[in-house]
């Protein structure tokens, strides 16, 4: 089945909503006219609940198939933009400097709006349709808060699935994997604390500076001496600030970075690691460390049976050899995998086209890709809950 004829005829008017979302973005929990946009759509379309305020600012609409009780699956969309000045040169380039959609999550929100419209008018599936608008996925973990207001539990959700539009993966295609699919992201923050002196005389200081540049390297040897190759492991030192003067040696340096990986098992152990490191690293130099680590997004993980069914959906939008069923996984991090913490789901990414990478300032969603999504979404709700 290829993208369904009322996909392609709403084109235009997604396109417009999205592009409405992409002149005036909104960052974290703050996306109030987001979310009163996407809830006075949802009301017009004859949702049967609209639910706000969830996780502070997420949206949750209900929409019930005309063939009685059932199943309530979830779909997710993010609504959330990023700090970043816009050089896309778009018309609807974003009104507001220092903010822009440069991830798609204004055509996530869109393609998600567009099939809650369709599914309305149809209803042609037994059980609900959940469609989830979230905030604050770009750092603020609002799905988990989502997931702490209850909402699953609440509407008896019990599936989820989510979709992320992917630059590079060709108009039409879709990319999936069973597993491990996008990375845990955690990050840390190390001060390491010596004794400081003029730089002509290093013999009087406990040098940080030295010590630092140390410990940098020996982190690398968690991921090239340490850890099994074939799990995958990032260590990242991505920030050092220390001293104000070049004939100074300072008392205090300070590290930070992130930590990247795709088992629990691997996680643990980089974090045990690190900590033992930097600690020895420091002592061996007459240093000291103090290391403040924080667990972020976790693991997320495509079930087996849903990923399949995904993966059936998306091939028969995108017709043969659509979809990239062995993906190689994302180390960036998405906090979609604490709904799949609760219940099982699966995880794809819809094709973008050439265009500009995600979080580039250059990068627009494209408009051509929305007829895909909606047909994928509205496919598996009345393939999922079939009457």
């Amino acid at each position: 089945m290829p993208v369904l004829n009322r996909a392609a005829e709403m084109q235009e008017v997604v396109a417009g909503w999205r592009r409405h979302l992409h002149e005036h973005p909104e960052i974290l929990y703050d996306v109030h006219q987001t979310a009163t946009f996407v809830a006075d759509k949802l009301r017009s379309f004859g949702c049967d609940v609209v639910e706000t305020g969830i996780g502070r600012t997420g949206v949750v609409g209900i929409i019930k198939g005309r063939h009685g009780e059932g199943n309530v699956i979830g779909f997710r969309a993010d609504m959330d933009a990023l700090p970043i000045l816009e050089t896309s040169g778009k018309p609807w380039t974003s009104k507001t400097p220092g903010k822009a959609h440069s991830c798609g999550h204004d055509g996530h929100t869109a393609m998600l709006l567009g099939a809650a419209q369709y599914l309305a008018e149809t209803r042609n599936f037994r059980g609900s349709v959940a469609v989830i608008f979230q905030p604050a996925e770009e750092g603020g973990a609002g799905a988990l808060a989502m997931v702490e207001d209850g909402f699953l539990e609440k509407h008896n959700i019990s599936q989820v699935y989510g979709m992320h539009n992917s630059p590079g993966l060709p108009l039409g295609q879709f990319a999936i994997r069973k597993g491990s699919v996008m990375a845990a992201a955690d990050t840390f923050e190390i001060t390491v604390t010596g004794r400081g002196s003029h730089a002509a005389q290093p013999h009087l200081s406990v040098d940080p500076v030295l010590t630092a540049g140390h410990i940098v390297v020996a982190l690398q040897s968690i991921v090239s001496r340490q850890t099994d190759p074939l799990k995958s492991l990032v260590v990242t030192v991505a920030s050092i600030h220390g001293g104000d003067a070049n004939n100074v040696i300072p008392d205090t340096v300070k590290l930070g970075g992130t930590v990247r990986t795709l088992l629990p098992e691997t996680r643990d152990f980089a974090e045990k690691r690190l900590k033992e490191l930097v600690q020895a690293t420091a002592l061996a130099h007459g240093a000291t460390a103090d290391i403040a680590y924080r667990r972020g997004y976790p693991v997320t993980f495509n079930h087996e049976a849903e990923t399949e069914f995904a993966t059936g959906i998306a091939a028969k939008v995108g017709g043969p050899g659509s979809v990239d069923t062995d993906m190689a996984p994302h180390m960036g991090a998405e906090d979609f995998s604490y709904m799949l913490e609760r219940r099982p789901g699966a995880f794809i990414f819809i094709g973008n086209g050439d265009t500009a990478s995600l979080h580039n300032p250059a990068y627009d969603f494209n408009d051509e890709a929305l007829p895909y999504g909606i047909s994928y979404w509205v496919n598996l709700a009345e393939t999922a809950l079939a009457a």
